[in-house]
Parts: C-alpha cells; sequence; structure tokens
C-alpha cells in the first residue's frame, strides 16, 4: 500500500510539473522562423519584439482544426472586448494556400503567421503544443503571463487580460 501511495504522489507531481507555466521561450523557440502572409520569413524573436508595450495573445491554430473554428466566436468577442490588446495567430497549416483562406474565411484581426512544419514540428515542439486551439498570453514587457491555455479556458483568459488593462 505504501508503494501504490508513494507512486501515486509522484505521477501527480510529474503531471504537475508538465503542466507548469513557462515563464519565458527558450532560444530554440525564439529562433524559430515563421512565414508572413506577404511569404517572408520573420524570427519569432522578432515577431515577439514588435509586440513590445503591448498585452499580447498569441492563438495558435489551424483551418482544418473544428475545435480552432468553433472557438472564434469567444476569440472575436474577446477582441470586442479587448481592443487595445495585441492579437498574433500561428498557423499550424497544411499549406499556404489554406491557412490564407483560413483567415479570410473566420475574418481573422491580427497579424498573422504560418509555422510551415505543422503542429508536430519544429516550432510546436518548442512551445510544447499538445493542443489546438493554443491561447499564450505575454504582458506589456513580454513575459509570459499565461504560457498553456486551450478554448474551454477563456473565462481564464478573460480574466487574465482584465488583470493586465
Amino acid at each position: 500500500m505504501k508503494k501504490i501511495s508513494i507512486m501515486l504522489i509522484c505521477a501527480l507531481f510529474s503531471i504537475s510539473c508538465t503542466n507548469a507555466q513557462k515563464k519565458e521561450f527558450s532560444k530554440q523557440t525564439l529562433s524559430k522562423n515563421l512565414v508572413a502572409t506577404d511569404k517572408s520569413e520573420v524570427s519569432f524573436s522578432s515577431i515577439l519584439e514588435k509586440q513590445k508595450g503591448k498585452i499580447t495573445v498569441i492563438e495558435v491554430w489551424a483551418s482544418w482544426c473544428g475545435d480552432c473554428v468553433k472557438a472564434m466566436p469567444k476569440v472575436k468577442a474577446m477582441q470586442e472586448n479587448n481592443p487595445n490588446v495585441s492579437y498574433v495567430f500561428i498557423s499550424m497549416d497544411k499549406t499556404f494556400e489554406k491557412w490564407l483562406n483560413g483567415i479570410e474565411k473566420h475574418d481573422l484581426k491580427g497579424e498573422h503567421f504560418w509555422a510551415t512544419d505543422g503542429t508536430k514540428g519544429e516550432f510546436g515542439k518548442s512551445i510544447d503544443l499538445d493542443w489546438i486551439p493554443r491561447y499564450i498570453i505575454l504582458d506589456k514587457e513580454g513575459k509570459i503571463i499565461t504560457y498553456r491555455a486551450i478554448e474551454t479556458d477563456f473565462d481564464e483568459i478573460n480574466a487574465t487580460l482584465k488583470e493586465l488593462k
């Protein structure tokens, strides 16, 4: 019985550690290049540098993702309720054309970038991507406030944005 209790405690500790919120992006993540809508390559660090001085919500999504599409009305409401927040969308779409069509179809307002190697690629791995849509919130200094939020966390996301105003 004692062994089972110890194993259970270790398992719970392990799970809580893997879900811990990161406070900064790794050098590996910052060095990753993403593609802009004009087909230019942009480093993730330069994307973040452009956001300095603004509260920023980063959404990692894809046009083929049912949960992403289902969350769009909540994203639009969040944008409407937080017009001074900057929004960066990073797509995991399989092709450039599908990504651009998704932006247009869902009328997404914000900065747009594409991770060409998808959810299992280098950028996805570097941010511990295990689900989309995924939301990351940065404060005005670029510090990570929320590292991992998903479509069921909009109450938490909205509360965090309210606190940061």
